[in-house]
């Protein structure tokens, strides 16, 4: 990923992390089955084989939703984000949560190829994450939340 000039190093590793978040987050809701498979698409990230949303009203509300975080995460005051999944009484059945344990503070080294490395290796795992296999009713509801 090419960092524009102006951009600040934590910036990057703040952009990279929402990037990763919103990749994330739509294999989990593509894993659960909450949508058929016809509602996503494949597409390359970070040399990998993801899932994206076909559909632009889901597409742009993971997207809005996790960026979002941007500005909070670039300050370092977000703790934790989830994906929550909801049967039809709105009780939370499972929920997938993000530690974000980052320090983007000013001195902070964090090389962008081991970033990007060990989200990648985390890509990798959650299709085989048994948790993830196992799919929901479709009357179940989903949202993203964040902790701060």
């Amino acid at each position: 990923m090419d960092r524009k000039d102006n951009q600040s190093p934590q910036g990057c590793e703040a952009r990279i992390l929402v990037e990763f978040l919103e990749v994330a987050i739509t294999s989990i809701v593509f894993l659960k089955g909450v949508y058929p498979s016809g509602a996503f698409e494949r597409r390359r990230y970070m040399n990998l084989v993801v899932q994206r949303a076909r559909h632009p009203q889901l597409r742009d509300y993971i997207h809005s939703a996790v960026f979002g975080f941007l500005p909070i995460i670039q300050k370092g005051m977000v703790e934790s984000a989830a994906v929550i999944f909801s049967n039809t009484d709105s009780i939370p059945v499972e929920r997938f949560v993000f530690k974000l344990a980052v320090n983007l503070s000013y001195g902070s080294k964090v090389e962008e190829a081991d970033l990007e490395f060990s989200l990648r290796s985390f890509l990798i795992k959650l299709s085989i994450l048994e948790s993830l296999t196992k799919v929901l009713p479709c009357n179940y509801r989903w949202e993203i939340t964040a902790y701060f």
